[in-house]
């Protein structure tokens, strides 16, 4: 319970939340006001998701810095007249996401290119969400995802998804010949080391992880041309072109092979607002939350899908 005039506004059934003062709260007609609009066409804003804003035992609040963030990045006009986004989703590859697309029923197609390539798409509107799981050198990954798609262009309007927490590691040759056990290890055997793309999620979490180590990329034997994705990875291992390559759990035991953990991370979705009530956002989201989803995560291995479909993040 937070003391002092303040209130606890929970966004979309989300577990995490925002404190604001009580006087900068908006209600219906004084948003209406500061906006100069009707309260007819403020409402209709409110249906399409185009004004940040919140509802609190049945009444519509509208956070006043939030107001003069939107309409300062000059959105009024965009969210009147906005084009749907194409149904796909684009970022990382996940098999535990791909299966949710199809079962689900979304109608969502995928675009696997990576997780900044997918934010790029996004605040591009050319596709309707991005999957994610973004590292950096130094700092915290548990928030790394929020933090990325805070600071980037474009994406004033954005909510992050959770899907799933994901385990990520070294996929080696059944019974680990060479007794790889952490990236200083892949140095010290000169194992060769397959790539994923420049700011594919697995390729940031290499380099945050060969930095870490104190060591250059550069330093290790490094098998091209990159992978695409985590089953290209264990391709390129299981046909001997490479001793080793990061990816997840999942990917090494669809693949018969072994895996060295090294991190778990956040896999997350990244969206318009606007967008979230779309009719194949909602479908995979309430799909998500099931029991058949969190059953299938098990069985694929190296997924915790406890807090899938939650709201982890508005911006």
């Amino acid at each position: 319970m937070h003391s002092g005039k303040k209130s606890s506004i929970f966004v979309a059934s989300s577990y995490s939340c925002m404190t604001v003062h009580m006087q900068d709260l908006l209600t219906t007609d004084e948003a209406a006001t500061y906006l100069r609009l009707s309260e007819r066409k403020l409402y209709e804003l409110v249906a399409n998701g185009a004004v940040p804003c919140t509802k609190v035992t049945g009444k519509w609040l509208f956070p006043k810095a939030a107001l003069d963030r939107w309409l300062a990045a000059g959105l009024l006009t965009p969210a009147l007249a906005h084009a749907p986004a194409p149904p796909i989703v684009g970022g990382s590859h996940d098999p535990l996401l791909e299966w949710a697309l199809r079962e689900s029923a979304s109608g969502l197609a995928s675009l696997p290119e990576g997780s900044e390539a997918g934010l790029r798409r996004l605040a591009r509107g050319e596709v309707a969400a991005a999957a994610i799981h973004l590292h950096r050198l130094d700092g915290d990954d548990e928030v790394a995802n929020c933090d990325a798609v805070a600071s980037a262009a474009g994406l004033h309007d954005a909510v992050v998804i959770a899907v799933a927490r994901r385990e990520q590691g070294l996929v080696v040759a059944a019974g680990n010949p060479l007794q790889l056990s952490d990236v200083a290890s892949i140095l010290a055997k000169r194992a060769r080391l397959a790539l994923r793309p420049q700011g594919a999620g697995a390729q940031l979490l290499l380099l945050a992880l060969v930095a870490r180590a104190g060591f250059a990329l550069d330093a290790l034997t490094l098998v091209r041309p990159v992978c695409p994705t985590g089953a290209d990875i264990a391709q390129a291992v299981r046909a001997g072109r490479a001793d080793c390559g990061i990816a997840t759990r999942a990917v090494a035991q669809a693949a018969g092979l072994d895996f060295v953990p090294l991190a778990w991370e956040r896999f997350d979705l990244a969206l318009r607002q606007r967008d979230y009530f779309l009719p194949g956002l909602q479908a995979l989201f309430k799909f998500v939350r099931t029991a058949t989803f969190r059953e299938r995560a098990s069985e694929l291995t190296g997924y915790d899908a406890s807090e899938a479909g939650n709201v982890r993040w508005v911006n």
